[in-house]
């Protein structure tokens, strides 16, 4: 065994495949090992020296350090999962144990942290899981499976797309994926809400002024459309856009030229147009309130997201990602829900879909102090009332069903239709649609 008295301590723990780094009482990074750097990109020679916050950047530096926790026990802390990130803004998933660091006297002096990189594990498992994944989309639905399995030639074929869908069905994700997937994905991907500006603010937002084009004009500002050169534009709630904005896209979509306000000339731009609606543009183009010539420009390739309540497979998939996002964003420790809470999900019509569930969960989260989340801890139109009677039960057409849900939201807020709107997470004229499908007429 004298052999071991010629290796030093730092070329043992550079050849162990997980990282390892030691802080000081100050947190100052004192030791980090070669699998260290290679998991974290960061070169030995930075990160010595420096806080380990600002090397690691994790899911739970904010508080929840898991370090912090052992020093204060004065005892390990082992296994925990979270995520950081890398200097060119990815994340990792990763497993730590952490543990005082005492000298032979006993006494504490920093310290020490080992990590594992789980990439490779998760990436086994959502093929066990037969989970195919884009981006942050997840689905097991066979439908919504062949729909992701074909982005890859769409976002290569540099076409338009449109993106259609309930509120809440992910159309952005889908938007970013294809962006990410493309040529392009070096360049912006810029986002409009068609339906958030007023018109004069939406002209002035997409194809930007010159300089005393208006009163506050005081110099030259260049709209999305040239913010996203070379990248994509993705215009969401196109349906919402005003008539007049419509001939001016019409123009930048077939000529790639735009007149910001207040120009003499036309500006050249490079963009590829995604566009998204929750809306029935054909029924817009029958009734002349979308022009015909645009909607037949975008609809190039038409993608047609399904609602929640059509691939409810995804449900409990779908919780659990958010609850594993919580407890990555918040350093709690929640197992998940309770079989009784996935059967009132399963059983939910979720009129905002993907956007709903995920708010549900983190409402849960609020309550639920540890453990798994129980009914108790959903939203009053999903846990047990107090009284001791139950919901009423789901009966009827989805129509009628979706149409008592609005206007229960509408009886909760006093007819206030906005405040509805909010707790369904839908759009106002998503909202009449349900209403007058349901039977129960139009509110204002």
């Amino acid at each position: 065994m004298s052999f071991l008295r010629d290796i030093s301590c730092e070329h043992i723990m550079d050849s162990l495949a997980d990282g390892v780094f030691t802080v000081d009482l100050d947190w100052n990074i004192t030791f980090f090992n070669r699998s260290a750097s290679s998991i974290t990109g960061v070169p030995r020679v930075e990160a010595l020296g420096r806080k380990c916050w600002e090397v690691f950047r994790s899911s739970i530096c904010d508080g929840a350090c898991a370090l912090k926790a052992a020093l204060e026990a004065g005892e390990s802390r082992s296994n925990r999962s979270l995520f950081f990130l890398k200097p060119d803004g990815s994340k990792v998933p990763i497993s730590i144990s952490a543990a005082p660091l005492r000298d032979r006297r006993d006494k504490t002096v920093g310290g020490v942290e080992t990590f594992r990189d789980l990439s490779a594990l998760r990436l086994m498992q959502k093929k066990l899981d037969g989970l195919y994944r884009v981006e942050d989309i997840l689905s097991k639905s066979p439908a919504f499976q062949r729909t992701l399995g074909i982005l890859p030639q769409i976002a290569a074929s540099g076409s338009a797309v449109l993106i259609t869908g309930e509120s809440g069905t992910g159309k952005e994700l889908v938007a970013r994926a294809i962006h990410n997937l493309s040529p392009r994905s070096g360049k912006p991907f810029v986002a409009v809400n068609c339906g958030a500006l007023p018109e004069n603010l939406l002209e002035s937002e997409l194809f930007g002024h010159k300089a005393g084009a208006f009163t506050d004009a005081k110099k030259d500002k260049p709209g999305r459309f040239q913010t996203a050169n070379g990248g994509t534009l993705f215009l969401d709630e196109i349906g919402d856009m005003p008539l007049s904005l419509q001939v001016k896209i019409l123009r930048a979509v077939q000529e790639r030229i735009i007149e910001p306000l207040g120009a003499v000339a036309g500006v050249p731009v490079d963009v590829r147009i995604i566009a998204a609606t929750n809306r029935e543009l054909e029924e817009m183009v029958a009734r002349q309130s979308f022009r015909s010539d645009l909607y037949y420009r975008l609809n190039v390739v038409r993608l047609k997201l399904p609602s929640l309540r059509e691939r409810p497979e995804d449900i409990p998939l779908l919780a659990k990602h958010f609850v594993a996002r919580q407890n990555a964003q918040h350093g709690k420790d929640i197992q998940g829900c309770s079989r009784e809470v996935l059967q009132r999900l399963m059983r939910h019509s979720f009129p905002g879909n993907v956007r709903e569930l995920e708010n549900i969960i983190e409402y849960a989260f609020i309550l639920c102090p540890g453990g798994l989340i129980q009914p108790e801890h959903l939203p009053e139109n999903l846990a047990p009332r107090t009284d001791g009677t139950q919901a009423a039960p789901l009966f009827g057409t989805l129509d009628e069903i979706k149409c008592r849900a609005a206007a229960e939201a509408l009886s909760r807020n006093d007819g206030r239709v906005m405040a509805a709107c909010r707790d369904l997470g839908v759009s106002k004229d998503t909202l009449r649609r349900i209403l007058n499908k349901g039977g129960a007429g139009s509110r204002d």
